[in-house]
């Protein structure tokens, strides 16, 4: 893992709920368009020094895409770290304007056939495999199935994991905390939102890396509404000293040679701070990122 990760989820569809996405993808969103996309920013991350790649299911080809830049690039699984996620299907059958982009479902029979579908495409460069967005309401820390499945996955060698999302992404980090199956906890990362303006998951955080959990942020960027100020943004989560890894979403490869000039940064205490008045209530937060169109 490095500090700052590249996650696939704006290059792997055409539509995603990324701010100023029209002025940075264009209007050529054809799958032959964007795995040359998601080729060029990834082969520029990898040369930058970024080591941790991290993909899901339902971000529409980003698997694939994946796969075929590791061949292109001749890579082998020591070269560097791989994570995805199950739990949510692609159904937007590539329209940006789709009805519905993705659709959710924790069951076991989801995590198996998706397991299949990660391992098809990614092999032996499947590092960490994780809960799309877990939530209390779907049931998924309670299912003794699936835990159980995720402990069978864990024991052949795959980190496992979850994301969290929402008002409640605390919640949920501390009960799959206290999960337990057959005395094991499948657990050992957990990916969450965190940025200056959405910051409520941070003591939550900082007990799951205590516990000896990987820490990832997603959406440090809140969705575009931080791109003015990236790389403050990003440094200001690096700060934190319980997040491992600050995932960039960059679609352009000049995103994320100013998203990589956080590592330049080291804000002060006072300093974040002040980047923390402007923080909002999670509710807040959430409400309005829920407004966000796909585009």
């Amino acid at each position: 893992m490095t500090p700052i990760g590249f996650g696939l989820a704006a290059v792997g569809r055409p539509g995603y709920i990324t701010l100023g996405r029209d002025h940075d993808l264009g209007t050529d969103r054809s799958v032959e368009a964007l795995e040359r996309r998601s080729h060029e920013v990834l082969s520029a991350a990898y040369d930058a020094g970024i080591r941790y790649f991290d993909a899901a299911r339902s971000y529409g080809f980003a698997e694939r895409f994946l796969s075929s830049w590791l061949q292109l690039r001749r890579l082998t699984p020591s070269d560097l770290t791989v994570g995805s996620k199950w739990g949510y299907t692609y159904v937007g059958d590539w329209h940006v304007d789709a009805k519905v982009h993705e659709v959710k479902d924790h069951s076991l029979a989801a995590l198996t056939r998706q397991t299949t579908e990660s391992r098809a495409l990614l092999g032996d460069f499947l590092d960490l495999y994780q809960i799309h967005s877990a939530t209390l309401e779907s049931g998924v820390l309670e299912d003794h199935r699936v835990l159980a499945e995720l402990n069978r996955l864990r024991e052949s060698g795959l980190v496992i994991g979850l994301s969290v999302s929402g008002p409640r992404q605390s919640a949920v980090i501390r009960r799959a905390l206290n999960v337990q199956v057959d005395g094991i906890n499948p657990f050992q990362s957990v990916q969450a939102t965190w940025n200056v303006l959405e910051p409520s998951a941070g003591p939550a955080l900082a007990e799951a890396h205590g516990a000896g959990w990987g820490v990832i942020i997603k959406e440090v960027l809140a969705n575009g509404r931080l791109a003015t100020r990236d790389a403050t943004a990003i440094a200001a989560a690096l700060a934190n000293p319980w997040i491992d890894t600050v995932l960039s979403g960059a679609v352009t490869t000049e995103q994320l040679q100013s998203n990589l000039r956080a590592l330049e940064l080291r804000p002060s205490a006072a300093e974040l701070a002040d980047l923390l008045q402007g923080a909002e209530p999670a509710d807040q937060y959430w409400g309005e990122r829920s407004r966000l169109p796909w585009t």
